[in-house]
């Protein structure tokens, strides 16, 4: 286990930026804190979270908030009539003066550039709450769920049938990290983003594993151990629903 995962990778903008030795570090430390969540409950003690919201979630709130509060640490939401984001504010401003009172920053929000631009800028932690091109947080708990299920993440195949979303996205970044193999299934024209899928191929046959990507769902998921699906109109595209 790495004596400090977080020494070169302080923000958690992508699975694709983390080895699998931090994703291995964070799961081990999520499954000490369900264990004994007692032995954590000073954790975070006099720490604060910024959350950033321009997108509405009924569980990232609630988990982060709560999660805070549960580590002895407190969270404020920031919705977009909050701050001065979009309002003729750069966001390197938001990410400077935000450092300069709380100890993390948490955003959820559309453009993936503004998550990168936070971080690049901002001189505590960022954590990637959700953007349209991935959704981190999410895919490592679902991984760490497989891995609870099965006690092992090794040699597993996971199938994602739905359209090639951040899900989508953040789940092939995932797989290679905890040696699973990850099987698409998207309908033409919903295809996951190119560059995505690149750089997850390379990262699979670095690890051993494999991206695959298929039109139909039972070619996906045959001979898996997991399927997952999503809403099939991501959140802010609810347009394409009837397409």
């Amino acid at each position: 286990m790495l004596n400090n995962p977080w020494q070169r990778h302080k923000d958690l903008v992508s699975i694709h930026d983390l080895s699998a030795e931090e994703v291995e570090a964070l799961f081990q430390l999520a499954a000490n804190v369900k264990a004994r969540p007692d032995r954590y409950r000073a954790s975070l003690a006099g720490k604060t979270l910024a959350m950033i919201f321009e997108k509405s979630s009924t569980r990232t709130r609630v988990s982060f908030e709560m999660g805070m509060y549960q580590l002895g640490g407190l969270a404020t939401f920031l919705s977009s009539r909050d701050i001065q984001i979009g309002r003729g504010e750069p966001i390197s401003d938001t990410a400077k003066v935000l450092s300069r009172y709380v100890n993390g920053i948490m955003a959820r929000t559309f453009a993936h550039s503004t998550v990168t631009d936070l971080a690049k800028y901002a001189t505590v932690p960022v954590i990637n709450g959700l953007t349209d091109l991935l959704h981190p947080c999410q895919g490592l708990t679902d991984y760490f769920t497989v891995r609870e299920k099965f006690g092992h993440t090794k040699g597993l195949t996971l199938a994602y049938v739905g359209d090639g979303n951040n899900m989508c996205h953040s789940l092939m970044f995932g797989g290679p990290k905890v040696g699973m193999n990850v099987k698409v299934a998207t309908p033409e024209g919903f295809r996951p983003n190119p560059e995505i899928v690149d750089k997850a191929k390379a990262d699979a046959k670095a690890a051993g594993t494999t991206i695959e990507i298929f039109a139909r769902p039972e070619e996906a998921v045959k001979g898996a151990n997991a399927v997952y699906t999503d809403v099939w109109a991501s959140m802010g595209q609810e347009a394409e629903a009837q397409a």
